[in-house]
């Protein structure tokens, strides 16, 4: 590398830093919608459809990121909760973003709050083939809630079984001369999982993940 290339390499450096590789995710966008009913705040959830991936657990609107249809994250949100709940668009206020959550399983969440224009929910034709149900909870529940915490355990193995019962080498340790101790599951760090206990059932995982951190920044 010469003095031009290093001036080329500064060039092309982020001027805001980003995920690197955030593209070997799946990359998704969630509203973490907020609706008015008394005077005070409710978070809106869905309890997914039983037939569809993740079925029966409570999430918030939004879905994968789609860059041949959506410009941004929050065209995402949007779009996904324009689809799931029955929702014109212009009934969404965006007021903001939280960062990035990097699931432990491969996945990236960029979430936005948005204000739903609305009365109550039963004005909501939202899908029923999502979606089997939706309700509030108060903003406040959560906050004067802690979420019990357990911990799970992450490890990377380099190894998996075939169909056939067979053991696969994913990463070739041996074949790479890498330190033998790769050739075995390695890793074990603890994962926190958060979970709220509400009247309409579990919120946990990523939800709660958010929920938490809207928490956290009211009592900031």
């Amino acid at each position: 590398m010469n003095v031009s290339d290093l001036e080329r390499l500064k060039e092309k450096l982020p001027k805001h830093p980003g995920i690197l590789r955030k593209n070997d995710y799946m990359n998704s966008a969630v509203l973490i919608p907020l609706v008015m009913i008394n005077g005070e705040y409710n978070f809106l959830f869905e309890k997914r459809a039983a037939h569809i991936r993740q079925g029966g657990e409570v999430c918030f609107p939004g879905g994968e990121i789609d860059p041949a249809i959506d410009s941004s994250c929050n065209d995402t949100a949007i779009r996904e909760t324009v689809e799931e709940l029955g929702i014109s668009k212009d009934k969404i206020l965006i007021i903001g973003s939280l960062d990035t959550l990097i699931g432990p399983m491969g996945v990236t969440v960029d979430s936005v709050i948005g204000i739903l224009d609305i009365k109550n929910i039963s004005s909501l034709n939202f899908d029923k083939n999502e979606v089997e149900k939706i309700f509030l909870v108060p903003v406040s529940f959560f906050a004067e809630s802690e979420p019990e915490k357990y911990y799970v355990r992450l490890e990377i193995n380099p190894t998996e079984i075939n169909k056939n019962g067979d053991r696969i080498d994913t990463l070739p340790v041996k074949e790479l001369q890498l330190p033998d101790r790769y050739s075995k599951t390695w890793g074990g760090r603890k994962h926190q999982v958060l979970v709220y206990k509400t009247t309409e059932g579990i919120i946990w995982g990523l939800t709660a993940a958010l929920i938490y951190e809207v928490i956290q920044k009211l009592r900031q």
